[in-house]
């Protein structure tokens, strides 16, 4: 009998010899590190056939809501919205992939097509947050949601998010080599956090899990355990989030569309300071 496909983890389970100055000899132990597969998305909609668009290196877990969170952030979600989003049942595709496809399907056309679509085959690393445009034209023309008309954080509540944020990073207690998103009320309640090997791809499951859940994407604020660079400002503009507050760095175009878009940018965040750059 054929076994069937098993679907990766999360973490993957190995065999490690540990070196220290602390101890006389090498030590063989189990370790346990994150899990790194491509995931092959593609998109659908009514009177076309399902098309390669883009593959990124992810963690598995909450792959239909990286698929439809990165669809929203591209712009290419139509106004009817999602119809389904399934893993791909191709019978052409290796049993060992069967779990790293998945087929966005569309109510109707998207706003805008992937450009050119029938040869759209972008990919990207765990890294890379807008490999799926093939123009540096089409990179700077950013999908813009509703914009917040909520109350902000205050910065003492801005300080505390990355702590918050920190207690409900499972995986990286687990592993140490994930990056994490949150989406956070004005008080600092947390409303949805994900983990990811990339981290925007992180950010793409916390819109991807409002989407499918039928919920407003858009929140106070948006924490990330990284920097700030253009694809997460990019990304926080496209979910019409309010602010969005990162551990490390901004870069001089992350900082330069959150002022044009109105979006509030702290980095360097931490327990004891934060600087607002927009």
């Amino acid at each position: 009998m054929n076994e069937l496909p098993r679907r990766p983890g999360p973490t993957t389970r190995l065999s490690v010899t540990e070196h220290s100055t602390r101890r006389d000899a090498p030590r063989s132990r189990e370790d346990r590190i994150i899990t790194e597969e491509p995931l092959e998305i593609r998109l659908r909609w009514p009177g076309e056939d399902a098309t390669r668009v883009w593959t990124t290196m992810r963690t598995p877990g909450h792959d239909f809501e990286l698929a439809a969170g990165w669809a929203l952030h591209e712009g290419w979600l139509p106004r009817e919205g999602l119809d389904t989003v399934a893993y791909c049942t191709d019978a052409a595709l290796p049993r060992e992939q069967e779990f790293n496809v998945v087929t966005v399907s569309l109510a109707a056309a998207p706003p805008r097509l992937p450009s050119p679509l029938p040869h759209h085959h972008s990919s990207g690393s765990s890294a890379c947050g807008v490999c799926g445009q093939s123009k540096i034209e089409q990179v700077l023309e950013v999908p813009r949601g509703p914009r917040w008309a909520g109350p902000q954080p205050t910065e003492d509540v801005v300080r505390s998010l990355p702590g918050r944020l920190r207690t409900r990073q499972r995986l990286f207690d687990r592993t140490g080599g994930v990056h994490a998103a949150g989406l956070f009320t004005a008080d600092g309640t947390a409303v949805v956090v994900r983990e990811d090997v990339g981290r925007h791809n992180a950010v793409d499951k916390v819109a991807g899990a409002r989407l499918l859940a039928a919920d407003p994407v858009g929140q106070a604020v948006l924490v990330v355990s990284g920097r700030a660079g253009f694809e997460l400002v990019q990304k926080a503009v496209a979910q019409g989030t309010g602010a969005l507050v990162a551990v490390g760095a901004p870069t001089s175009l992350a900082v330069d569309l959150a002022r044009r878009s109105g979006l509030t940018l702290y980095g360097f965040t931490g327990d004891d300071r934060t600087v607002r750059y927009a």
